[in-house]
């Protein structure tokens, strides 16, 4: 049996989703507010000079700090079950039923958030690693928790989650510099669809 690692954003699906996520989660209100806040963030981002973490960080910290658990988790179902199956790529959904019909185990490993990855991947039969909003009495606390899930932490989580010397190959997808990492510990490995040598 083979262990097969999948990146979310632009490699299963044809785009990044977190954008579209925070806005189908947070009201119309803070979202303008937000865009305000945030544009010198968004600009260092484009420009190269401030991290996907940074924003990412401050996007959770501004739009969802005080939403209630139940009411993030809604809209994370609604969003996998009416979003995500227009994103799919369908190279990608074929690789996947390709694992899983050799009996591969086959796990999500990305820097997504898990409010609309974890229905998704229940619904296809995935494993999940990603990253997790903190809650607090109920509420997002706007906070990650733990680290994001991308770069060496996607590594990281995949060792200690999978012991890989018990998989006869190991592969990976990913499709940015965030998955380097993740590509790194596979044996054979695909870079935005193309496999690397």
């Amino acid at each position: 049996m083979d262990l097969a690692l999948f990146d979310f954003d632009g490699t299963i699906t044809e785009r990044e989703m977190f954008a579209d996520f925070i806005h189908a989660a947070v009201s119309p209100a803070r979202l303008a507010t937000g865009r305000l806040l945030l544009a010198p963030l968004v600009a260092g981002y484009r420009l190269g000079v401030v991290s996907g973490n940074s924003v990412r960080g401050a996007v959770v910290g501004f739009g969802l700090r005080g939403v209630p658990e139940a009411r993030a988790r809604a809209a994370g179902e609604t969003f996998a079950r009416e979003v995500l199956p227009g994103v799919l790529r369908p190279t990608a959904m074929a690789r996947i039923a390709w694992h899983r019909a050799r009996g591969d185990t086959v796990a999500v490993v990305s820097g997504a958030l898990d409010l609309y990855l974890a229905p998704w991947c229940a619904q296809h039969g995935l494993e999940l690693l990603c990253s997790q909003l903190e809650v607090a009495y109920g509420r997002l606390s706007g906070r990650f928790r733990g680290a994001q899930c991308v770069g060496a932490e996607k590594a990281r989580r995949v060792s200690e989650r999978f012991a890989l010397a018990d998989f006869g190959t190991v592969y990976a997808y990913g499709d940015t510099r965030e998955d380097r990492e993740l590509l790194g510990i596979a044996d054979r490995r695909y870079f935005r669809w193309q496999e690397q040598t």
